[in-house]
C-alpha cells in the first residue's frame, strides 16, 4: 500500500505532463489546467494514504523502500531507482502536493486568457514531478536527478514569458547559480562513491562514523552538500537569483519560493544529518550563514518597492531561520517551520497575486494604497499571512519560529549569538511586513486604484483564485497547532524517528518566556511601521545606498565573474574563433574547390599524361623507400 501510494504520488504529475504535451493545441487551454491540478490532487491523496498506512505501523517499521529497476551496475557498485517513504519524506510529499495543488488551482484563474496556458501547466506539473522525485529518493543519485530537474523546470517557469528580456535573464541567472550548487553536490557524491562504494541513504549513513574518521573526507562531502543546499535555498552568498526570479508569473513565485524549491536545501541538510553531524564545523557554518541571510534579506526587504520582491526577500530570511535550526541540530524545529512557512508564504504570494491581477499587472507598492475597502477579503488574508510571518499568536508562525529561537538560546555561546541575530530578524520581519501591508492597503485610494477598480467591478478575482487563498488562510491560522510547547508534540515525535535532534531542548517555561520576548519585539516593529507608513503622513527615512544596491552582491559578481568572462570570450572570439574556426571553414571550402579544379584539369583523356603521372608516383614512392629505410 505504501509503496504503491508513493509511485502514484510521483507519477501522477508526470502523466499530466505527457497528456498535455501529446494533446498539443487540440487540448483546450482550460483542460490543461484541470489536468495539472487534478494530478497534484491525486498526488496529495496518495501522500495522505501513505501517511495513514505509515501511522498504522510501529515506530521501527515506518520506513518503506520500493525498488523499480537498476540504473547503473558494475562489479563493485550499483544504483537502483528506489523510492523511500518515511516520516521525513511524507512531510515533504504532503507539503509539495498539498500546497502545490492549491497554487496550481489558483493558476487556472490567474493565467486565464494567456496564450501559452498549455505550456505553463505542462511546466508546472513537471516541476511538481521533479520535486516529488527529489523528496522520495532513497539514494543520493536519484536525489541529484530530481535536484537537477527541479532546476530545469524552475528555469522554464521563471522564463515563461519569453518575450521579456528581464525574464530570460532571470531564468539564466537562476539556472547558472543553481548549477554551481549541483556541481558541488556531484563532487561530494563522487567522494562517497570512492570511499563508501554506495549512494543509498542506508548504506552511506550506516558508514557515517567510519567516514567521519577521515576528517578531510567528511568535511569535503558535507561542504559539497552544503553548497548545493545554499544555492537551491538562496542563502548567502548564492542568493542573488531568487529576487530576480520574481519575473515569472506570481503562482510560480508562490510554488518555487514558498512551499517547494527553496526548501529543498533544508530538506537535504536534515536528510543527510548523519554526515553533517560528523562535520560539526560545516554544520555550524550552515547555521551562521542562515543567521547572516535572515538579517541581510530582512534589511534589504525594507527598501524594496516591488511587492513580490519584498515577499521574495522574506522567503530568503525565513529559510535562514530553517538553516539556523538545522545547523544546530534542531531538525524537527527546522521542518516544522518549513511546513508553516509553506502555508503563510504561499498565502502572501497568492494574495499579492490577487492585488497584482486586479491592478493590471502593477507591482510597485508606491502606486498602491487604500485597497482595504476595495478588497476586504484579500486584506484579511494578507493581514493573517503577515501576522503568521511575524510570529503573532495564535497564528502558525508563532509556534514554529519561536521554537527555533528557544532552541538556539539553549545551545551554548554560539547558540546565544544566533539567538540575538534571530531576534533582530524578528524586528526586521515586522518592519518590512507591515510596511508592505500599510503601503498597499491603508491610506487614501491611489490614482492607480481608482483607475483600475471601478466601483462596480469585482476586485478580488474569480473563485479559482479566491478559494485557494481562503484555504491557505485557514492553514496559516491553524497550522501551528500541530505542536505546542510543553503541551503536546506529535510533529517532532513523528520526525524524531528519522532525524533525532542533538540540539539542547529548552524547557517549556523558557520557550514561553522567549516567545513573549519575541512577541514584544514583533509588536515594536509593528508600531514603528505603523508610525511611518500607515497614514503616509510622515516622510519615510531615506534608504541607505548599500541596501538599495542589495549589499552590492550583484555588483561584486558582475565585476569578479561576469565582466572577466565576457572579456575573455571577446578576446578568444577575435583572436581564435573568427580567424581560426570561422575562417578555416572558408579556407577548407576554397581548398576543396581548387583541388576539384586541379583534378578536373588533369583528366585530359591523353594516355601519355596518365603514364607520366604514374611514373611520377612510382618515382616518389621509390625515393621515399630509399630515404626512409
Amino acid at each position: 500500500m505504501i509503496a504503491a501510494s508513493a509511485w502514484v504520488c510521483l507519477l501522477a504529475p508526470l502523466t499530466a505532463v505527457l497528456a498535455i504535451a501529446l494533446g498539443g493545441n487540440r487540448l483546450p487551454r482550460r483542460t490543461a489546467g484541470y489536468l495539472a491540478t487534478g494530478s497534484t490532487v491525486i498526488s496529495f491523496a496518495a501522500a495522505v494514504t501513505a501517511l495513514i498506512a505509515t501511522l498504522g505501523k510501529s515506530a521501527s517499521q515506518r520506513q518503506t523502500v520500493s525498488t523499480a529497476f537498476g540504473l547503473i551496475e558494475t562489479h563493485a557498485f550499483k544504483i537502483n531507482l528506489n523510492l523511500l517513504v518515511d516520516p521525513l519524506a511524507l512531510v515533504m510529499m504532503l507539503v509539495v502536493s498539498g500546497v502545490g495543488s492549491l497554487i496550481i488551482a489558483y493558476s487556472i484563474g490567474y493565467m486565464k486568457g494567456e496564450n501559452e496556458e498549455r505550456r505553463y501547466f505542462a511546466y508546472i506539473a513537471f516541476f511538481a514531478f521533479s520535486m516529488l522525485l527529489l523528496v522520495e529518493a532513497a539514494n543520493f543519485f536519484v536525489l541529484l536527478v530530481g535536484w537537477g530537474l527541479v532546476g530545469l523546470s524552475s528555469y522554464l517557469l521563471i522564463g515563461f514569458w519569453q518575450e521579456r528580456p528581464s525574464a530570460i535573464a532571470a531564468a539564466k541567472k537562476a539556472f547558472i547559480i543553481n548549477a554551481v550548487g549541483d556541481a558541488a553536490m556531484a563532487l561530494a557524491l563522487f567522494l562517497l562513491i570512492q570511499h563508501a562504494h554506495t549512494l543509498d541513504f542506508a548504506g552511506v549513513f550506516g558508514q557515517a562514523v567510519v567516514l567521519g574518521e577521515n576528517t578531510w573526507l567528511i568535511n569535503l562531502v558535507a561542504a559539497g552538500l552544503l553548497v548545493g543546499a545554499i544555492a537551491k535555498s538562496a542563502q548567502i552568498p548564492l542568493h542573488t537569483w531568487l529576487p530576480d526570479a520574481m519575473e515569472g508569473p506570481t503562482p510560480v513565485s508562490a510554488l518555487i519560493h514558498a512551499a517547494t524549491m527553496v526548501t529543498a536545501g533544508v530538506y537535504l541538510i536534515v536528510r543527510a544529518h548523519p554526515l553533517f553531524e560528523q562535520a560539526p564545523h560545516v554544520q555550524q557554518t550552515a547555521a551562521g550563514l542562515g543567521a547572516a541571510t535572515l538579517l541581510a534579506a530582512g534589511a534589504i526587504a525594507l527598501v524594496q518597492t516591488d511587492i513580490k520582491r519584498v515577499i521574495a526577500y522574506s522567503t530568503m530570511s525565513q529559510i535562514g531561520y530553517m538553516f539556523l535550526a538545522a545547523g544546530i541540530g534542531a531538525y524537527s524545529a527546522a521542518m516544522f517551520h518549513l511546513v508553516t512557512h509553506a502555508f503563510f508564504k504561499a498565502l502572501l504570494f497568492l494574495a499579492a497575486g490577487v492585488v497584482i491581477h486586479a491592478l493590471g499587472g502593477e507591482q510597485d507598492m508606491r502606486k498602491m494604497g487604500g485597497l482595504r475597502r476595495r478588497m476586504p477579503r484579500t486584506f484579511i488574508a494578507m493581514l493573517i499571512g503577515t501576522g503568521a510571518l511575524v510570529g503573532l499568536p495564535p497564528l502558525a508562525g508563532f509556534f514554529s519560529k519561536d521554537a527555533i529561537l528557544a532552541t538556539a538560546v539553549s545551545n551554548g555561546v554560539y547558540g546565544k549569538v544566533l539567538f540575538a541575530a534571530a531576534i533582530a530578524g524578528v524586528l526586521l520581519t515586522a518592519l518590512y511586513s507591515f510596511r508592505l501591508l500599510f503601503l498597499v492597503f491603508s491610506g487614501e485610494e491611489s490614482e492607480l486604484v481608482k483607475k483600475s477598480l471601478p466601483k462596480r467591478k469585482r476586485a478580488e478575482g474569480p473563485r479559482w483564485m479566491t478559494a485557494p487563498v481562503a484555504v491557505l488562510t485557514l492553514l496559516a491560522i491553524g497550522g501551528g497547532w500541530m505542536q505546542v510547547a510543553g503541551l503536546w508534540h506529535p510533529f517532532s515525535s513523528f520526525l524524531e524517528e528519522v532525524a533525532p535532534s542533538f540540539a539542547a531542548e529548552p524547557s517549556a517555561s523558557r520557550e514561553w518566556l522567549l516567545s513573549a520576548v519575541s512577541l514584544v519585539v514583533a509588536l515594536g516593529g509593528l508600531w514603528i511601521a505603523w508610525a511611518i507608513y500607515s497614514a503616509r503622513t510622515q516622510r519615510a527615512p531615506r534608504a541607505p545606498r548599500a541596501l538599495v544596491e542589495k549589499l552590492y552582491f550583484d555588483r561584486v559578481y558582475d565585476l569578479v565573474f561576469y565582466r572577466p568572462a565576457v572579456a575573455v570570450a571577446h578576446r578568444l572570439g577575435s583572436w581564435f574563433e573568427r580567424p581560426v574556426i570561422e575562417r578555416s571553414g572558408e579556407e577548407i571550402g576554397f581548398g576543396a574547390l581548387m583541388g576539384g579544379r586541379f583534378a578536373a584539369a588533369i583528366q585530359s583523356g591523353l594516355a601519355r599524361t596518365y603514364v607520366l603521372l604514374v611514373a611520377a608516383g612510382v618515382s616518389v614512392i621509390v625515393l621515399l623507400f630509399l630515404v626512409l629505410r
